[in-house]
């Protein structure tokens, strides 16, 4: 008889990890470290692209700081990890830091390239449409050092001042430049600039990028307003490639045709007709387009683009910019009619005034006068109680009173173009109405980034040297590749099994469009029981899926088999 008193349990976390090993497994990721980051050094206890393999399974499921890897790694079964049991302990920030240093050295380009190749032809992914975006990853310390010297011989990104879309003005940066494809947004493409770069002069390099990625030409390339100027415009056209961006404000022709509607009524035609997607009890959502009757000064074609909600949004900005100027002016003619008023010259008074304007934002619809009169009062000639012979002396002050006013014919000239803005493109077979939708898709590729900062947490990291920096970043955009595969997988096979909803939130509530995020919180909860004699298993209980977990599974296109789990058919 088996004496059960000398058994143990133990118990290890699956969690997520099979279900990102499998999609890992379809990229080769794991081979591909090795390969570009070979083991060189015999006395290693933990290979380079182990180590570097589990810092990115960190970044896509714990979102633990380098110090805390070791931690985040001990619950699990090591073999998910690549490791041995002794390995586990090992696993500490000066090793992982000594790996991304190897990762820094290696050709990061020429991976991350066959990262991507990988994933569009194992998933299938359409290289037809691609956008484009940068935003800053801000940086909290001195990194004096980063001023983009070289560091054992290759040059590295300078961290510095410049202009921070986190707004922190005072805080030094990287430029992060991501972009994406229209067929789930799907990264392809990442650059890592210095933090002072403009985004002007980047698009060039970015567009012959993706050209020697996809091997064509004729991929729609769109951006914002940074893309549109003449040298990159005419790079992408006399290249045959095509372009969608925004025309910016500060042109001529924005200006024209902003004064041509004035007078004018044209044929716009209506694209999108649709709820209010925060009530129906509110305006509708409504888009329109029209064709410029000019062309660019590059000869380009423009496509202006009115969207109801804007409108509204454009009006409600106008009106809190006159409020937020009226109470400022209300509360200057306070203290200048006060006793403690410092504002003695009309100059001072008016100085203010524009600070009011300018600082609401409604300088260009109000107007405001200073006007002044002589306030006069008696006081005693000399200090002391006053008695009847004390003499009075009549003195006289100037008073400054400010008079403000809207500009009604500003406010109507720019509220018959609320909501209008225009699109330059080279696509002239294109009707008007596929370019608007076109253009639109460009949020996905801001949720990317939103993603970045808030799921992932790029920030604060927690290194100083700007080379480990730089390779960890490229972890973080393959996260982000892993990620959108994710969920343009479950949300492929939802269209297909004709799937509206997931029971994915809290309370089995209903999710219309699943995230990476919360698909794989849905199996942290999985784990593997070992029945233990001493130090050797007895008996392995392998986990029972949830209905939940295996519907995703399927969606997800992963075997049960990841889990230890036998295929349906063959369950004992």
């Amino acid at each position: 008889m088996t004496d059960l008193a000398a058994f143990t349990l133990r118990s290890r976390s699956l969690g997520a990890l099979p279900v990102v090993q499998h999609f890992l497994d379809r990229l080769g990721l794991d081979q591909l470290l090795e390969q570009y980051v070979p083991q060189q050094d015999r006395r290693f206890r933990i290979r380079p692209a182990t180590a570097l393999g589990i810092l990115l399974r960190n970044i896509i499921l714990g979102r633990r700081p380098i110090y805390g890897l070791q931690e985040w790694a001990q619950p699990f079964v090591p073999s998910l990890l690549g490791l041995e049991p002794d390995q586990v302990d090992g696993l500490n920030d000066d090793r992982v830091g000594r790996a991304l240093n190897r990762l820094f050295d290696a050709d990061r380009a020429s991976l991350m390239t066959t990262i991507v190749v990988r994933a569009m032809q194992e998933f299938d992914v359409k290289l037809d449409q691609f956008h484009n975006d940068s935003t800053s990853i801000t940086f909290s310390g001195n990194y004096s050092q980063a001023t983009g010297r070289k560091i054992r011989g290759r040059k590295a990104v300078s961290i510095t001042y410049g202009h921070n879309k986190d707004h922190r003005p005072d805080l030094k940066q990287l430029l992060w430049i991501l972009t994406v494809s229209a067929d789930g947004s799907v990264p392809v493409h990442y650059r890592l600039c210095d933090g002072n770069t403009s985004d002007d002069p980047t698009h060039i390099q970015t567009w012959e990028a993706l050209c020697k990625l996809t091997g064509r030409t004729d991929f729609l390339y769109v951006a914002d307003c940074k893309l549109c100027t003449r040298a990159n415009l005419d790079h992408i056209a006399h290249g045959q490639g095509r372009f969608i961006t925004v025309l910016p404000s500060n042109r001529k022709e924005d200006a024209w045709f902003r004064k041509h509607i004035q007078d004018h009524d044209l044929p716009w035609e209506e694209v999108i007709h649709r709820p209010n997607p925060h009530g129906v009890d509110r305006l509708e959502d409504v888009w329109r387009v029209v064709p410029d009757p000019n062309r660019s000064a590059e000869g380009y074609r423009i496509v202006w683009v009115w969207s109801q909600l804007m409108a509204q949004r454009n009006e409600q900005s106008r009106l809190a910019a006159l409020q937020k100027a009226f109470d400022g002016i209300q509360e200057l003619n306070d203290k200048l009619h006060g006793r403690h008023n410092r504002l003695r010259d009309r100059v001072a008074v008016e100085e203010a005034v524009t600070r009011i304007l300018a600082h609401g934002g409604a300088s260009r619809w109000a107007d405001a006068e200073v006007t002044e009169d002589l306030d006069s009062r008696f006081k005693q000639e000399n200090r002391g109680r006053p008695g009847a012979n004390t003499r009075y002396v009549k003195v006289e002050r100037t008073r400054f009173t400010v008079t403000w006013k809207p500009k009604a014919d500003v406010i109507a000239y720019d509220a018959r173009s609320d909501g209008m803005y225009p699109l330059i493109t080279n696509c002239d077979d294109l009707p008007t109405g596929e370019i608007l939708q076109k253009y639109k898709y460009q949020p996905n590729l801001e949720k990317r980034h939103e993603q970045l900062k808030t799921v992932y947490a790029v920030a604060p990291a927690f290194l100083k040297d700007e080379g480990r920096i730089e390779a960890l970043l490229l972890l973080y955009f393959v996260a982000l590749l892993v990620q959108a595969l994710i969920e343009r997988q479950v949300r492929t096979a939802m269209k297909a099994e004709k799937l509206t909803v997931l029971p994915l939130y809290p309370e089995d509530r209903e999710c219309h469009a699943p995230t990476a995020n919360r698909i794989l919180e849905v199996f942290e909860t999985i784990q593997r029981h070992d029945l233990m004699d001493g130090e050797a298993v007895y008996k392995c209980f392998e986990p029972k899926l949830t209905p939940l977990q295996e519907d995703l599974l399927s969606l997800l296109g992963a075997p049960r088999e990841i889990y230890g789990v036998a295929p349906v058919g063959m369950d004992s």
